[in-house]
């Protein structure tokens, strides 16, 4: 079970959104996510606490297949993003280094800033803890799944081998 509470963000969030070209070239998370979202939220990394969520409208991730967009997102202490859509690469590099991310445009739609959220992956459900709603994502499938449990498609590729 994820919780954590939502951070607002539009449509169409690119990669250089989530992290400035200027930091591309850290490689370690949290240095990565002491940047995440500076361009556009320079306080963002202040403000997340471990465990809270991103919630997006339309083509989050989109521009550049840069792997360190998630990255960063991860190493800023999110454990989530929901989104109406996301760009397909960001979605695939996501999965790989085990940042879940759920489609679910009623959820980016109903969920404001700062509500508690509580989601169940394997279900897909998506509780509004403030709002008392609940949203229904379509859940993983089960390869999907196994990678983000294993921790990424690295540690995943190595337990079946």
């Amino acid at each position: 079970m994820i919780k954590g509470k939502a951070h607002l963000f539009g449509a169409n969030i690119d990669t250089d959104a989530i992290i400035p070209t200027s930091y591309a070239n850290l490689n370690a998370p949290a240095d990565l996510g002491a940047h995440c979202m500076e361009g556009i939220a320079p306080d963002f990394a202040k403000k997340v606490t471990p465990g809270d969520i991103i919630v997006a409208s339309t083509n989050f991730g989109c521009g550049s297949s840069r792997e360190v967009a998630p990255l960063s997102i991860k190493g800023a202490g999110v454990s989530c993003v929901i989104a109406k859509t996301f760009a397909r690469i960001f979605f695939r590099n996501a999965i790989n280094i085990a940042l879940p991310l759920l489609e679910c445009p009623e959820a980016a739609d109903q969920i404001n800033e700062q509500d508690q959220l509580a989601i169940d992956l394997v279900s897909g459900k998506i509780r509004n803890l403030s709002k008392n709603d609940v949203y229904t994502a379509t859940p993983y499938p089960n390869f999907i799944q196994g990678i983000i449990d294993a921790g990424g498609l690295i540690a995943y590729t190595r337990s079946k081998t």
